[in-house]
């Protein structure tokens, strides 16, 4: 019998061990690619570690951590870098940064919970336009968020909420906490709130263009976030910019629905990078990839080498997205065994002149949709940006023809969706060839509405075993 418990203790050891390897081993994930995609390299840090305790923070939901936070950081940093644990409790912080080899560890059952009050945020600089993100960090090598709890951005401090989009017992709720309507009643801004914190700007227009993002990093090399839920940003909530080498597993993304610029997951302007295992739920795009305009000082300029696998979207205005800026390009991308479940729309390709470039080389594959509100797949060149309080006829006046989008070596296949108002969509812009050689393959969408709607005189596509089912009992 004792020999028996011994090598039942070793064979668990064993498989820990395993485990623990396999973790940081993400090659398995790049089989069978129909393009060749940079594989992301494993991200370790120091053995070493220190608790936010240890520098004075307590996790009681009154008391503000965010000097204990920063000290551990910033202390461990001075010594190489390793585990900033922050263990069980409600941990009451304003903004942090993040420094080269820290991995900031949340327990289970811990909750970093951001703090309401806006002026631990204003930025120094008195031209900044934005205030700072909940965490940060700039040219860092080596960051980590890891562990199983949550990071919450409490984000209903600073977003505008539409009338339209709350029932009248949230719109009593909003109203309770103090703020102001817009708009004969249609919009809520936070704004004088009853719980006392000032703002920070001259108009509750102005302040909310001023929001942050939940965790917002720039020029970063080697990104590992797994296994942490982050909610309730203010603005976008995981939002690396001009980064490499980067690996989400297994995180969570959730916001409420209606949440104002709610987005997930955006990969601005990144290279190398892998998002698997992981859950979203949010109030705007889902797994989004972005480029803006080129940076001078940094080779990472466009979207490159990316493998999105065996994630789940529920509520998001896309479930994958380009756009709507791809100005520096967006290429070599393989986004397959996903599911979206109740998303605004499923594949989404959105962008416009003056926010457009080249994206191609993109891979999509076995993605599987149910209850999409419009369309499940859709190419547009004339998006416009309406942030709360513009209207429908805001659209920005187009003076000079530059950045033009163009959408073209792209491969969809092995898609099924059941229910959605339209099947596929695209259209380009007249007089330049915006939508091309785009090629839809074996897929079965049961629609509510429309088969296709395809501007043929501006949008190539190429569909071949595609069925298209209306959603009726004859059509079943």
């Amino acid at each position: 019998m004792k020999k028996r418990n011994i090598l039942g203790a070793l064979m668990l050891a064993l498989s820990a061990m395993l485990i623990k390897a396999h973790a940081g081993d993400y090659s398995h994930y790049y089989t069978d690619m129909l393009v060749e995609v940079r594989q992301v390299t494993p991200i370790s840090f120091p053995d070493r570690s220190t608790s936010i305790t240890r520098h004075g923070a307590k996790g009681d939901g009154v008391s503000l951590c965010t000097e204990a936070i920063q000290g551990a950081i910033d202390s461990l940093a001075t010594l190489g870098g390793g585990r900033v644990e922050i263990p069980m409790g409600v941990w009451l912080t304003g903004p942090i940064e993040l420094k080269s080899n820290i991995n900031l560890v949340v327990a289970k059952n811990a909750i970093l919970y951001f703090s309401p009050d806006k002026e631990l945020y204003v930025e120094p600089n008195p031209k900044a336009s934005r205030v700072k993100p909940c965490i940060t960090a700039n040219r860092c090598t080596n960051i980590g968020i890891t562990g199983e709890g949550i990071i919450d951005g409490n984000g209903a401090q600073w977003r505008p909420v539409k009338r339209g989009k709350v029932s009248d017992v949230e719109w009593r709720d909003f109203k309770a906490m103090g703020g102001v309507e817009r708009q004969d009643g249609s919009l809520w801004y936070p704004w004088e709130m009853k719980s006392g914190y000032p703002d920070v700007a001259k108009t509750p227009e102005k302040q909310e263009k001023m929001r942050n993002d939940l965790f917002r990093v720039f020029h970063c090399e080697n990104i590992l976030l797994t296994g942490v839920t982050f909610q309730n940003a203010p603005k976008f909530h995981v939002h690396p910019f001009n980064s490499r080498n980067i690996i989400m597993d297994g995180i969570t993304v959730r916001c409420p629905w209606n949440a104002q610029n709610g987005d997930a997951i955006d990969l601005s302007d990144c290279h190398q990078a892998l998002i698997v295992n992981s859950i979203v739920d949010c109030g705007d795009d889902g797994l989004c990839m972005k480029s803006g305009t080129r940076k001078e000082d940094t080779d990472i300029n466009g979207v490159a080498d990316v493998l999105i696998q065996d994630n789940i979207v529920y509520h998001a205005h896309g479930g994958f997205v380009i756009g709507s800026e791809d100005i520096c390009g967006i290429d070599r991308v393989v986004v397959r065994r996903c599911s979206f479940s109740g998303t605004d729309t499923g594949l989404r390709f959105k962008s416009a002149i003056g926010r457009g470039g080249k994206t191609k080389d993109l891979y999509i594959s076995d993605i599987m949709m149910a209850d999409i509100r419009d369309a499940a797949i859709t190419f547009e060149c004339s998006y416009a940006d309406r942030p709360a309080g513009s209207k429908a006829g805001d659209a920005p006046v187009i003076k000079e023809v530059k950045n033009v989008p163009e959408f073209t070596d792209i491969h969809i296949s092995d898609v099924i969706c059941r229910g959605c108002k339209t099947g596929i969509k695209a259209s380009g812009i007249e007089g330049m060839d915006c939508v091309h050689d785009i090629d839809i393959t074996d897929c079965t969408i049961v629609y509510r509405s429309k088969a296709t709607d395809i501007d043929e005189s501006t949008a190539r596509l190429t569909l071949t075993n595609v069925r298209l089912i209306p959603n009726t009992k004859s059509g079943e």
